[in-house]
């Protein structure tokens, strides 16, 4: 124990240990955590779940380490039976997140073509954010990315629309006293496929605080998801791209154009330029 404190000689200890059965081991964990981590991404428990990977994958690491090297079977033993619990455990608890997820499969895009299709649609969210921006109308759009948000959809019992996207469409959801126009639009594969749905709250202490609920229902689906979210404030008609979790304020209508071009694929553009 005395030589396992001591770092040349812990060194020389993990030296003894065949590099290639380290190498395949460590290949083995990354690639299943990662297969996983990327078939559960979108659902609410993903980040838990990564949370939970992380603390049990480095725990093997430790528990395998000191077993090879000081002939701990015992705790080999007991720790296999540990995640054996666990992932019953995992099972359990995730149950909402791992059905939402299987529902999911095939439903992640390999490929996204810029055609004058998707021109269309860029202008017909711009035509969208102008008209409720001079009317101080409020919206939330979010443009799905590689994050399937179906399964947000489904959860919130959002309505399932699956139209072909225009400006009017958008506008007659947001007009106010509609039924779906206090809620989020789901834009994915070039189409309106929910009305009505819930996006997760933002922490109130996150944002300014003159930011109301559609802002913080789009930074927290821009936290949880790569969703690009399109927002405009019903206070102000001031519009916003939230992303990444983070918010860009006060666009102009071009501004909007070469910003959403950029966060959704576009290269050739020129430089965005953003309101003050």
């Amino acid at each position: 124990m005395e030589e396992f404190l001591n770092l040349s000689g812990f060194v020389r200890e993990l030296r003894t240990i065949p590099w290639w059965q380290v190498t395949i081991e460590l290949l083995l964990i990354g690639l299943v955590v990662f297969w996983t981590i990327r078939f559960l991404r979108g659902t609410r428990g993903a980040r838990l779940l990564k949370g939970i990977a992380v603390v049990l994958i480095s725990l093997y690491i430790i528990v395998r380490l000191l077993g090879t090297q000081f002939g701990l079977q015992r705790i080999e033993f007991l720790y296999r039976e540990f995640l054996y619990f666990a992932a019953f455990a995992v099972t359990v608890v995730f149950q909402p997140e791992l059905r939402r997820a299987l529902m999911r499969l095939g439903e992640t895009r390999l490929f996204r073509s810029w055609s004058q299709q998707f021109d269309e649609e860029i202008d017909a969210l711009i035509e969208s954010a102008t008209f409720c921006s001079r009317r101080k109308i409020g919206s939330l759009v979010a443009i799905e990315r590689d994050t399937p948000l179906s399964g947000l959809a489904e959860e919130s019992k959002g309505t399932r629309l699956n139209a072909e996207i225009s400006a009017a469409l958008l506008n007659t959801i947001f007009f106010p006293n509609t039924e779906l126009h206090d809620l989020g639009v789901i834009i994915s594969q070039g189409r309106v496929a929910y009305a009505g749905v819930q996006f997760p709250m933002a922490e109130g202490g996150e944002l300014e605080r003159e930011l109301g609920a559609r802002h913080r229902a789009a930074v927290g689906l821009s936290q949880e998801t790569d969703a690009v979210v399109l927002v405009v404030s019903e206070e102000t008609g001031d519009i916003s791209i939230a992303e990444r979790g983070r918010l860009i304020r006060k666009l102009t209508a071009e501004g909007l154009r070469g910003l959403l071009a950029e966060l959704l694929g576009r290269r050739d553009i020129t430089p965005v330029r953003r309101a003050a």
